[in-house]
C-alpha cells in the first residue's frame, strides 16, 4: 500500500512513470495513446489509458485525470493511489465492476503547467457540433482586453476596471462570463475551440474501443480550483436530466455531508457551461445508462483563480518575458491547482476513496 503522500508526483514525467508502474504491477492491461509533441523537458506526452477488469464488464467505472492539464497533479495522485489500494480494487472485482483509468486527458497541459491544450483550448469546452453555430458569449467579448492588458502585472487602472465589474455586476456574474466558454478569441481565456482538439479526438477513440459493451457507465473526473480550500465537491456531469441527477445524488451524496450539486439549478460553485466533456459519454456510448460527476477540490478564491489563469495567458503571448516573470507566474499557476501540503493531499485520497466505493455500488444496484 502507498502512502497518500507518495502517490503524488511533482512533475507530469514522473506522474507518468509512477501511473505506468503501479498499473503494470497491478496486472491492469495499458494503452498508451502518444500526443505529437513533446512535453516541457523533452519527455514523450501521452494519454495512458489502463483497464482494471474484464474489457467485456456490462458496468465500468471511468476515473480520469488532468481535462485541464495544471490539475493533473492532484488527479494523477488519486489514479496512482487506487492502482495500489487493495481493498477498493477488490471491491470493484467482487462486484465486476471494470475501472478504466484515464491519465492525462490533456498531457500538454499537465507537463506545461498550463489549464488548456497545446491548441490553447480549454478542454471542458471543446465538446460541440463544429458543424453547427457555436455558442455567443458577449459578456466575455466585454472583458477580452481587460483580461489580457498589454503588462503583467496588470497597472492599477487595469485592476480597478476590473473591481469596478466585479462592483457593477457581482462575482458570480464575472466568474460565469469569463468561465462560461466562448469561440470568439483563439487567444483568450475558456477558448473552445473552432475544431475538435487532440484530447477530444482520443478520449472518443478511447471510448470507442474500451467502453462499448458497458450497459451501465460511471464516470469520475477530477478537478481542482473551485471551492474551499481541501473541500472536493461533487458536481453532477450528466445532461440536464432529473433522473440522471437523482441518480447521481442517490450514489454519491455522502450521508448528506457532502451533496452533489448541479451547474442547472444553480447549486454548484462553477457557472453553467458550454461544450462539456462528458457528452462524448451520451455520443460515443449510446448504448449504457451514463451516471458522471466532476470531483472538483478547492485550493484558493475564484478571483485569485482567475488571475493565475490570465497570467498564464499573457505569458503565452509574451515569450520575450523575463526568465524570473516566467518562472513566477508558472508557481502561481502550480500553486493555485495543487496545494503542496499533507493535509491537503490526505483530504484528496480520503473523499475520491469515498466517491469510487460509491460509484461501484451505485453501479451495482438497481
Amino acid at each position: 500500500m502507498i502512502s497518500a503522500q507518495a502517490a503524488f508526483s511533482p512533475s507530469y514525467a514522473r506522474a507518468r512513470v509512477q501511473f505506468l508502474e503501479s498499473a503494470a504491477a497491478a496486472g491492469m492491461v495499458i494503452t498508451s495513446h502518444n500526443h505529437p509533441l513533446p512535453g516541457r523537458d523533452g519527455e514523450t506526452l501521452a494519454m495512458d489509458v489502463a483497464l482494471d477488469g474484464a474489457p467485456d464488464a456490462e458496468r465500468l467505472l471511468i476515473v480520469s485525470s488532468a481535462c485541464h492539464g495544471a490539475e493533473g497533479y492532484c488527479g494523477s495522485g488519486v489514479q496512482v493511489f487506487a492502482a495500489h489500494d487493495a481493498e477498493w480494487r477488490a471491491h470493484a472485482r467482487a462486484a465486476g465492476v471494470a475501472v478504466l483509468y484515464i491519465h492525462a486527458l490533456n498531457p500538454h497541459g499537465f507537463s506545461f503547467v498550463r489549464r488548456v491544450t497545446h491548441e490553447n483550448v480549454d478542454l471542458n469546452r471543446n465538446f460541440q457540433d463544429f458543424s453547427q453555430p457555436l455558442p455567443q458569449n458577449p459578456a466575455y467579448a466585454e472583458l477580452h482586453a481587460l483580461l489580457l492588458p498589454s503588462d503583467w502585472p496588470p497597472q492599477p487602472d487595469n485592476q480597478a476596471a476590473l473591481a469596478a465589474y466585479v462592483a457593477t455586476h457581482g462575482l458570480s456574474r464575472y466568474q460565469a462570463a469569463v468561465s462560461q466558454g466562448q469561440h470568439a478569441f483563439a487567444d483568450g481565456l475558456f477558448f473552445g475551440g473552432t475544431a475538435p482538439t487532440w484530447s477530444n479526438l482520443t478520449l472518443r477513440q478511447v471510448l470507442r474501443s474500451q467502453a462499448q459493451k458497458a450497459r451501465r457507465l460511471a464516470w469520475i473526473d477530477l478537478h481542482t480550483g473551485l471551492g474551499p480550500s481541501g473541500v472536493g465537491e461533487r458536481i453532477c456531469a450528466c445532461r440536464d436530466d432529473p433522473a440522471a441527477l437523482a441518480r447521481a445524488r442517490r450514489w454519491w451524496d455522502g450521508n448528506g455531508q457532502t451533496p452533489v450539486t448541479s451547474i442547472y439549478d444553480g447549486s454548484s460553485t462553477s457557472a453553467r457551461l458550454t461544450g462539456l466533456m462528458w457528452g462524448a459519454a451520451y455520443e460515443e456510448c449510446p448504448q449504457a445508462e451514463y451516471t458522471g460527476m466532476a470531483l472538483e477540490y478547492g485550493t484558493l478564491p475564484i478571483e485569485a483563480v482567475i488571475d493565475a489563469l490570465r497570467a498564464d495567458h499573457w505569458l503565452h503571448l509574451h515569450p520575450e518575458a523575463p526568465l524570473a516573470l516566467r518562472g513566477a507566474i508558472k508557481q502561481q499557476m502550480l500553486d493555485t491547482f495543487y496545494v503542496d501540503t499533507d493535509v491537503w493531499r490526505a483530504q484528496v485520497v480520503v473523499q475520491a476513496r469515498q466517491a469510487l466505493f460509491q460509484a461501484v455500488d451505485g453501479l451495482m444496484a438497481a
